[in-house]
């Protein structure tokens, strides 16, 4: 038994220069940036957004995976279970965090089985319906909620997204029975809201505003507690509907044990990319605020997160 553990020894302190060296070289090939919706949606801007910027600085490329199924869960799982290397990155928003309320039999735990790096943007969403639609104010869509004859339809990026719960908070203080049409990303479900195949949603400010911007789909509200600078002329959903708060955040994190080297050379690139006048200029005109907090922050931050959906969604 001895010589065993001699051996192991040996071998740990001869792979450990080989280790320190991989870190420091970090990265010496392309990254997977995986996110959990399909292409379009604000995930999807976000990671080409830093992906591209994170591209030119490291020398490497930065491949967008987009696996939009299953909620968010697949994606989430090959983060979870990938090697700790810093090769495989995730970019998760508040409905990872709200999956943990929704199922209890996860292949992964929502936060000790990934090593979160940074927090990128907290932010609300939009009240949007068709330009088809006969209402144009908050006013007249509650009021006309209430009054619509026939099948009421709400669509979102997914069961337990950010759209889901801001439609079934809706529901809820309105005093409606709308049924909900969860999409595979926040892309599919803007295209077919613009078609008119459902009569409204709650969609995240920096994809559906380029929509709106357009002409495509008509913006009521916002789900924020108060009005955000940039749509001034956009009452919050709590001026009509008190309590009615739903904002959400997107983020960078790896699988859990990547080595402390790695997080802070990639919490400094993301955080540094956030500080660009360009990036940060283009995050607030989307309704949205920069945040760049530490590893520890948004590790404590995603621990209440879920603990504030699990009491909502599963109150004991």
């Amino acid at each position: 038994m001895r010589w065993i553990a001699q051996a192991a020894i040996f071998f740990a302190a001869a792979l450990a220069p080989v280790i320190a060296h991989a870190q420091s070289d970090y990265p010496n090939r392309p990254i997977r940036l995986i996110t959990p919706t399909a292409p379009g949606g604000t995930t999807d801007i976000l990671a080409r957004l830093f992906g591209a910027r994170m591209a030119e600085t490291f020398k490497q490329q930065v491949v967008i995976d987009n696996r939009a199924s299953a909620s968010g869960v697949n994606a989430a799982e090959i983060v979870a279970h990938a090697p700790a290397d810093g090769y495989t990155l995730f970019l998760p928003f508040v409905q990872h965090t709200v999956n943990a309320a929704l199922n209890r039999k996860l292949p992964y735990r929502v936060v000790d089985d990934f090593t979160p790096i940074t927090q990128l943007t907290a932010g609300g969403m939009l009240l949007l319906v068709p330009v088809s639609s006969p209402v144009k104010t908050l006013g007249e869509f509650i009021e006309w909620t209430r009054g619509y004859k026939g099948a009421l339809n709400y669509g979102s990026a997914g069961l337990g997204s950010g759209g889901h719960l801001a439609g079934e908070l809706y529901n809820q203080l309105a005093g409606i029975k709308a049924q909900h049409i969860p999409y595979k990303g926040a892309g599919p479900a803007m295209v077919d809201l613009v078609g008119g195949q459902y009569q409204y949603g709650f969609a995240g400010m920096q994809g559906s505003q380029v929509l709106v911007r357009s002409g495509k789909l008509r913006a009521l509200a916002v789900t924020t507690p108060k009005r955000v600078a940039v749509l001034p002329e956009l009452p919050a959903m709590a001026e009509v509907l008190p309590g009615f708060d739903v904002v959400g955040w997107y983020g960078i994190v790896g699988p859990a044990r990547l080595p402390l080297e790695i997080v802070a050379r990639l919490h400094d690139e993301l955080v540094r990319i956030l500080a660009l006048p360009e990036v940060r200029e283009r995050i607030l005109a989307d309704g949205s605020e920069p945040v760049g907090s530490t590893p520890e922050a948004f590790r404590k931050y995603l621990i209440a997160d879920a603990a504030k959906w699990a009491k909502l969604i599963k109150p004991e």
